[in-house]
Formats: C-alpha cells, structure tokens, sequence
C-alpha cells in the first residue's frame, strides 16, 4: 500500500432531484445499443415502451431487422398469428400497433419485458466531471428479458394438430395387427402376493399462524396467493411512455439532470460507532 499514491481527492456532490425514476435497466445485448435498426427505422419503426405502474413491470418493444438476409417474413406470419392469440388470452392491449382491418398479423417487434430485482443495500449512479463526483440515488433494478409466450400457443396447436391426426403416427407399438390371422391369447402372469407388514404410525397436524394471528394453509394458500398476483397483472391496464434513445435531445436533458449545481455543505450529524452498528451482520 505504500506504493499506492493519492492522486487527488473528488468533493462529492449529492443530489435525490431524480428520485423515485432513476433506475437501473439491465439488457441481454452485450455490446450492441438498445437501438432501432437501420432498415427498421427507414420505414418509421421506433422502440416503444410501456408500463404497469402498480406491478411495476415494464415492457420494451423493439423492431425487428426486417432484411430478407437476417428475417424470415413467412415465419413472422405464423408468429404473428400466435403472438395475436396471446395478446387476446392474457388481455394484453397492442396499443399503436394494432393492424388494419384485413391485415395478416406478423411478428414485427422483439418484446422485452422487466423483472424487478430486489436490491441489496444503497445502490448509487456516480457521474466525474470536471474533477467532482455527482452521486444519485438508485430507486429500482430491472432487468429484461425476450418475451416468448407466443411460442406456447403454438406448441399447444401442434400437440392438437398430433392428437387429432390420431394416435397411428405417433405409436411406437409396431404395425398394426393382421386381420387373418386370429389374436393372440393373453396370459396374465400371476405373482405370488408377500403378505403386507402392518405398522402402527402416529400422525399429528397442527395450523400456523403468521404474525397477523391468521392461518397459513400451506402449499395450496401460497399457489392462490400467486394466481391472484398473476391475475391481477394481467388485469392492470399498460400505460404508454416515451422511449428517448441516449442520443436524443431528451437524452441528454435527462443526462445533465444528474449534476448537482447546489453549492450547499452537507453536516453529518452521526459518528462512526453509529454507522457502524448500523450495518447488519457486524
């Protein structure tokens, strides 16, 4: 450690001013930009994005690359048609973009949805400029994956398609028999039965109560709990947001939102041996 030299010390601007929207949305795109393709955003696509505000789950539909070489737009259309079916079972408004009367739906936008994950302890954005650091309190972690749902409409469609088509194609039992010649006679083969061992056991079963004082009624209370969340989600109406890529005007007004321009010295008024029996674990 004596070779590590202290090069210079940052004074700390802290600012809530983004407080409760800052959050941190993680993107499975490794090193590509949450951007609109090229040949998409040629013909008008934008990404869109929405939200349920009381779940707190959101959604960001990015388009397709809609080029022969990268897309396959006979496949969108089977793809369509299932992502159409979803939307109406799990009553999942389109919204903008919903297609004429007559129009054959197709597969245009990737849908990312939001999970929300717990965070564990103070997460803050810093920002260095011009020799300070700006800090802001982080309000919410989501991360996004694809949403591929449809793909279970479809797989129940051809589980029909091979159940309707009957039970001969898929039977792995052998030809089937010949007529001329006279069934085989079964013999069932008779096992000797061992005599059951009768055992005495004592069963006890008792209610537990939370904290509340109500009874918990054990797997089945806690798999209605989750329908009823379930349920309720799919209930709660989207609301539309504005999607402003990092490179646009909104942007970068929301980028320079995060300096502090107070000058204002903060007092600590908490010393050492209460910050640290605050910590948990210690």
């Amino acid at each position: 450690m004596d070779d590590d030299e202290l090069i210079s010390v940052l004074p700390i601007h802290y600012s809530n001013s983004l407080s409760p929207s800052l959050h941190i949305h993680q993107f499975p795109l490794l090193s590509r930009p949450l951007q609109t393709p090229p040949a998409a955003a040629v013909s008008g696509k934008r990404i869109r994005a929405r939200i349920k505000p009381v779940t707190r789950r959101l959604e960001i539909h990015v388009p397709v690359d809609p080029r022969p070489e990268v897309w396959n737009g006979e496949r969108s259309k089977s793809l369509g048609a299932a992502r159409q079916e979803d939307d109406c079972e799990k009553n999942q408004d389109t919204g903008k973009m919903k297609q004429m009367e007559g129009e054959e739906p197709r597969l245009i936008e990737v849908r990312m949805r939001s999970e929300l994950i717990p965070q564990e302890g103070a997460y803050m954005l810093g920002v260095v400029r011009n020799g300070q650091l700006h800090l802001q309190p982080i309000n919410e972690t989501h991360q996004f994956r694809p949403t591929l749902t449809y793909l279970d409409v479809m797989s129940r469609k051809s589980r029909r398609s091979r159940g309707d088509a009957g039970s001969d194609e898929d039977s792995d039992d052998g030809p089937p028999p010949d007529p001329d010649e006279p069934p085989p006679v079964q013999t069932a083969v008779k096992k000797e039965k061992k005599p059951l061992e009768v055992k005495e056991v004592q069963v006890s079963a008792r209610k537990v109560a939370d904290d509340k004082g109500n009874l918990q009624g054990g797997l089945s209370a806690v798999r209605r709990e989750m329908l009823l969340a379930i349920r309720a989600e799919e209930e709660e109406v989207w609301q539309d947001l504005d999607f402003c890529d990092g490179e646009t005007a909104e942007g970068h007004e929301a980028f320079e939102a995060v300096f502090s321009q107070n000058e204002e010295h903060l007092e600590c008024k908490s010393d050492i041996t209460a910050f640290l029996k605050g910590i948990k674990g210690l």
